[in-house]
C-alpha cells in the first residue's frame, strides 16, 4: 500500500511497506513455502487455478500483518506462519469468488482464473483454499484464533451480499457504504492483525489495539482502491480502470459525486449506474 506522508521538514514523501517487508522477510519465506505446499492436490486443476492467482504478484500485506503482530509480542512458536498462510488463503479464496460475482476479466494484470478455467472451477478452488485455511487454523490449536478467523470469514460473506444488494442504488448512504467495506475488506485485515497477539498471549488491551489498527488499515486500503478505480491506471491497479463503474458499484466516489452534484450531474449518474448507460453527458462534452 503506497501513500503520501510528510517528513520532519514538512516535505511530501512516498510511503511504502518496505520496512514491513524487511521485518517479515524470513517468516514470509516460510509462508510462501507453506502456500505452495498446501495449494497442492492430486486433482490437477486445483493447483493450476490456485497458483495462477497465488503467484501473480500480490503484496501479501495481510499475512505480513499477522507475522509482524506476532513478532511484536515476542512469539517464538510456529503457529504464526500457519495462521498467516491461512489468512492469505482466505484472501485468495475471496478473490476467486469475487471475480466470478463481478464477472472480472483482469486481476493483478493477468486474466482472471474464471476467464481461463471458467466460473465453476474458480468457485470450487476457492472453496478448497478455504478448507485448507481452516485445517491450518485447527493445527495451530488456538480456539480463540480459530474463532477470530472463522468469524471474519462469515463477516466477509455478509459484506459481499450487502454490496450486491446495494449495487446500482444511488441512495446508498456513506454509513451504509462504510458498513459494506468494513465487512468485506477491513474484517480480514482486523483478524489478520489480531491473531498474532492472540497466539503470543498478549493482553486483551493489546489485542484490541491491534484489532482496531487492522480495521482502520483495511478501511483506508479499500477507500484508496475505490478512488483509484476513477483516477488510477490499469498498470498500477492490476485490473481495468473503471471496473467498479461498469459493474454499477456504488463506492464512496460515486456517493459523494451524486450527493454533491448538480441536477445534470445527478442525471448522468442515474443513467450510468442505475440504467447502465455510460455515455458522456451534454454538460461534460461542452466542458471538454
Amino acid at each position: 500500500m503506497v501513500g503520501v506522508v510528510l517528513n520532519i521538514e514538512g516535505k511530501r514523501e512516498t510511503a511504502s511497506i518496505k520496512d514491513l517487508i524487511d521485518l517479515t522477510a524470513a517468516d514470509m519465506g516460510r509462508v510462501n513455502e507453506l502456500i505452495l505446499s498446501k495449494a497442492g492436490s492430486d486433482v490437477e486443476m486445483i493447483p493450476e487455478v490456485a497458483n495462477h492467482l497465488i503467484s501473480s504478484g500480490g503484496k501479501r500485506l495481510r499475512p505480513m500483518l499477522t507475522l509482524a503482530a506476532a513478532q511484536m509480542f515476542g512469539y517464538a512458536g510456529e503457529g504464526h506462519v500457519k495462521l498467516a498462510t491461512a489468512v492469505e488463503f482466505m484472501h485468495t479464496a475471496t478473490l476467486l469468488h469475487d471475480d466470478v460475482v463481478d464477472e472480472s476479466a483482469l486481476r493483478r494484470g493477468k486474466k482472471t482464473a474464471r476467464m481461463i478455467w471458467g466460473n465453476q472451477a474458480s468457485v470450487l478452488v476457492g472453496d478448497f483454499l478455504l478448507g485448507q485455511a481452516f485445517r491450518m487454523m485447527v493445527e495451530v490449536g488456538s480456539l480463540e484464533a480459530l474463532d477470530i478467523l472463522s468469524s471474519a470469514a462469515s463477516i466477509i460473506a455478509e459484506g459481499e451480499v450487502m454490496q450486491l444488494a446495494a449495487a446500482k442504488n444511488l441512495e446508498t448512504t456513506e454509513d451504509e457504504h462504510f458498513a459494506v467495506i468494513k465487512a468485506k475488506t477491513a474484517a480480514l485485515f482486523s483478524a489478520a492483525a489480531e491473531v498474532g497477539p492472540v497466539i503470543a498471549l498478549a493482553s486483551r488491551n493489546d489485542r484490541a489495539a491491534l484489532r482496531s489498527y487492522g480495521m482502520n488499515l483495511g478501511l483506508a486500503f479499500q477507500l484508496i482502491d475505490d478512488a483509484l478505480d476513477y483516477g488510477g491506471s490499469s498498470q498500477d491497479l492490476g485490473k481495468n480502470v473503471g471496473d467498479d463503474f461498469r459493474e454499477g458499484k456504488v463506492t464512496l466516489p460515486v456517493i459523494l459525486a451524486y450527493r454533491r452534484g448538480t441536477k445534470a450531474e445527478r442525471t448522468f449518474w442515474k443513467r450510468a449506474i442505475e440504467d447502465n448507460v455510460a455515455t458522456m453527458p451534454d454538460w461534460k462534452r461542452r466542458s471538454a
